[in-house]
C-alpha cells in the first residue's frame, strides 16, 4: 500500500515533487524531486551561491511565475541565471530590514497566486514561524526553500527536507548531506559535480549589470508606510490575470 510508509523505506511523495535536475540527488528524494507545497531547508555555513548551483536547474523548469527572493544576501548575476533557464523577468526581489519583516513578506508572498516559488533567507527564524510558512506553502501548494546557517541543523524544525550544503574540499563539487527526509538516514554525503568554468565566472559576481537586477518589490522595515506599500505590490501581483 503506497499509503503505508515504513521507517526503513523511501517515503512515496504524498503531493507533486519538482525534479532537482541532479540524478543523484533525485534518487534519494521521496518521489524523486524537490516537494511542491512543503518547507525545503538549505543550510550552509556562508548564504551566498551555493543555493543558487543546487536549486536553479529546478526553478528553470518551474510553472510559469514569478520566482519572489526574500532578503538575499547578494544580488543574483542575473545574465548568469539567464543562461541556465531562468529569465531575468521572473525575478522580484523584496529587501526586508529585520526579521519579521523577512517573516511576513515569505508568508504572505506564498499566498499569491501566481508565484510559482519562494526563496527567503531567514537565518533568525523560529520552529513556530518556519512551522507557518511549512503550512502556508502547503495551503497554496508553493515551492518554498528557506535558507539558515549550518548552525542551525542542531534545532528543531517542521521542514519535511532538510539539506546541508558546503564545497567539497579540494574541488568545486557541492558536498550535500540530507540531514532529514521522510526514509531512513542518508549515511553518505552526496556529491554534485562540478560547474562549469563559465557559469562559475558568471555567478561568482554579486553586483548585477545594468538592466539585468531583478525587480525589486519594496523595502520592508519596522515602520507602517514600506510594509504596506510592499503589502499593495504583492496584493498586485497575486490578482494579475
Amino acid at each position: 500500500n503506497a499509503a503505508v510508509w515504513r521507517a526503513d523505506e523511501l517515503a512515496h511523495a504524498s503531493a507533486a515533487v519538482l525534479a532537482t535536475g541532479h540524478a543523484a540527488l533525485d534518487a534519494q528524494l521521496p518521489g524523486g524531486g524537490w516537494p511542491i507545497g512543503a518547507l525545503v531547508e538549505i543550510l550552509q555555513a556562508h548564504s551566498g551561491q551555493n543555493e543558487w548551483r543546487l536549486l536553479l536547474p529546478a526553478l528553470a523548469r518551474a510553472r510559469a511565475g514569478p520566482v519572489l527572493l526574500v532578503g538575499p544576501p547578494h544580488m543574483p548575476f542575473v545574465p548568469g541565471l539567464a543562461a541556465q533557464g531562468l529569465a531575468c523577468e521572473r525575478l522580484l526581489w523584496i529587501t526586508a530590514a529585520t526579521p519579521a519583516s523577512r517573516m511576513w513578506a515569505s508568508e504572505q508572498a506564498l499566498r499569491c497566486a501566481d508565484v510559482a516559488a519562494v526563496l527567503a533567507w531567514l537565518p533568525q527564524a523560529r520552529a513556530d514561524q518556519l512551522r507557518r510558512l511549512q503550512m502556508a506553502a502547503s495551503e497554496h501548494a508553493k515551492l518554498l526553500f528557506v535558507m539558515r546557517p549550518a548552525a542551525a541543523q542542531a534545532e528543531s524544525s517542521p521542514a519535511v527536507l532538510r539539506v546541508l550544503v558546503a564545497i567539497q574540499a579540494g574541488s568545486d563539487a557541492l558536498r550535500l548531506e540530507l540531514l532529514k527526509r521522510r526514509g531512513p538516514p542518508c549515511t553518505q554525503a552526496l556529491l554534485m559535480p562540478a560547474r562549469m568554468g563559465r557559469l562559475s565566472a558568471l555567478l561568482a559576481r554579486n553586483q548585477g549589470r545594468a538592466g539585468y537586477a531583478p525587480r525589486p518589490l519594496g523595502n520592508l522595515s519596522d515602520s507602517a508606510a514600506p510594509v504596506e506599500a510592499t503589502h499593495h505590490a504583492l496584493d498586485s501581483l497575486a490578482g494579475a490575470a
